[in-house]
């Protein structure tokens, strides 16, 4: 096979608009792919420089493929079966911070700079006080892009075009978050008050929500996709067909980045809140409601599960019938959504495993399908059946075993003796009790709500029942 490079391939050369914090598996299936959709079809002329800031090592692949790579997606979307491949070349230039800090500052020259977008993993947003010394290079992403924000306030002290800065990682209120460290980088390193003022009326910084599986370099699927595209590629990205990201506040940018005009899956929107509920209650619910039943049942990955007839109608029926009902958005649309979710889980180039979602699943389930119980009792005056059921057999995968099988239970071991002192009391529903009790793992004391108790209680009899019987 050949190697991917600019000597094979020829591409349009753009000015870089676009710095990129981050250049791992995300990033690239996600925002590089969206932005190389969008030159395709004409609606933005840039090209993007990615800066590595966690390693030091320099990627020798990017430099070996001039930052070529491919985005494989796979999977299920719109009841169709999915497997095409797109050739990233928006990406024009690699550098790592670590080679040289002067080099890094010097990018907040271009003139061309529109945008700042990061993947930095939800840690990278934080303010060190001990980061003390701008002059040399500062050791949290915030401090870094302070100091190349402050080189530009100097450079270009009345820009004629606002500066988007929009962080990807997934964090509630990101944007906000980051604006917030880098104020306090400023007042940290005594910066003017010139610089805040300009921070104020020329960045803008974008709070988003990003929602894409990419599951990175399909190792198993490899050599084949290279073969039919003709390259080796070592950076080679699997990402699932679906794709959504909605971004706050943003109104003033999206003329420039052409995303809506080329008709991407963006919303720019006044509250990302209800996008992000949606995603929290449907997406992350229904994987948290879904791993103790399935795994008790003997399934081991989310496909399997989902394609389980048994568990399959459960799960549908707890999401159309009790999730969606529990929310107090536009039905319509979180049916729509919830369809794509199913569409996702079904995706028979992954293999999501139960065990990976079962880690923390105590605070999971606390903000993933909790709300979406009492949303409903509220509503509804009663216990949605499904979702109890749900509770009922997260309680019974926290007894540690099953059927004389130990169980994957990984977790706060404070909560891991709670739940053994628990199932080891003599009255099974003196355990019940116990647990919903307990305001340090729900936030609340659950057992004063009227009838749950004996509700989850008749719900675990019955699971067990189940159990049993399958194991017979």
């Amino acid at each position: 096979m050949k190697p991917l490079n600019r000597s094979l391939i020829t591409t349009q050369s753009f000015p870089i608009k676009i710095l990129q914090f981050g250049n791992g598996n995300f990033i690239r299936g996600f925002l590089d792919w969206m932005v190389q959709k969008t030159i395709d079809q004409g609606y933005f002329k840039g090209g993007i420089h990615t800066v590595q800031i966690h390693s030091s090592a320099v990627d020798q692949r990017m430099l070996e493929q001039n930052c070529l790579f491919h985005v494989a997606e796979m999977g299920i979307y719109e009841q169709k079966k999915i497997q095409q491949y797109s050739l990233i070349s928006c990406v024009k230039n690699y550098s790592s911070i670590f080679d040289s800090y002067d080099a890094f500052l010097q990018l907040a020259e271009n003139p061309d700079l529109e945008f700042i977008f990061s993947n930095t993993t939800e840690a990278g947003i934080e303010f060190d006080p001990n980061d003390s010394d701008f002059t040399s290079l500062p050791k949290t992403f915030p401090g870094k892009l302070t100091a190349l924000l402050y080189r530009r306030f100097q450079e270009y002290e009345r820009p004629h075009k606002p500066l988007g800065i929009i962080p990807l990682e997934l964090l509630e209120n990101n944007g906000d978050l980051l604006k917030y460290c880098v104020l306090k980088y400023a007042e940290l390193w005594g910066l003017s008050d010139a610089f805040i003022q300009w921070l104020d009326s020329y960045c803008i910084f974008c709070n988003t929500l990003v929602d894409r599986i990419v599951p990175g370099y399909p190792m198993n699927k490899a050599i084949e996709i290279q073969q039919e595209i003709g390259f080796e590629d070592k950076l080679l990205v699997q990402a699932e067909p679906y794709y959504f990201l909605a971004i706050e506040e943003a109104e003033k940018l999206k003329n420039q980045l052409g995303w809506e005009k080329a008709g991407l899956n963006v919303k720019f929107v006044k509250d990302i809140s209800p996008y992000r509920l949606r995603k929290v209650r449907i997406l992350n619910g229904a994987h948290t409601a879904i791993v103790p039943f399935a795994y008790l049942s003997g399934c081991r990955t989310v496909r399997e599960s989902i394609n389980d007839e048994r568990i399959g109608q459960w799960i549908r029926e707890l999401i159309f019938q009790e999730i969606i009902p529990s929310m107090d958005l536009e039905e319509s649309e979180l049916k729509i959504y919830a369809k794509a979710i199913l569409e996702r889980f079904e995706n028979p180039f992954l293999e999501h495993q139960l065990e990976s979602i079962a880690l923390n699943s105590i605070s999971k389930f606390r903000v993933r399908v909790l709300p979406s119980i009492l949303g409903y009792h509220k509503k509804f005056q009663k216990w949605p059946e499904h979702l109890l059921f749900a509770f009922a057999a997260l309680i019974l995968f926290y007894k540690g075993n099953n059927q004389g099988k130990a169980l994957p239970l990984k977790d706060n071991p404070e909560i891991l003796e709670f739940f053994l002192r628990s199932w080891n009391l003599e009255n099974r529903l003196e355990s019940v009790q116990e647990i919903l009790q307990n305001q340090n793992l729900w936030g609340q004391d659950l057992s004063m709500l009227p009838s749950l108790k004996e509700s989850l209680f008749q719900a675990l009899k019955k699971l067990e029942l189940e159990l049993n019987c399958s194991e017979g």
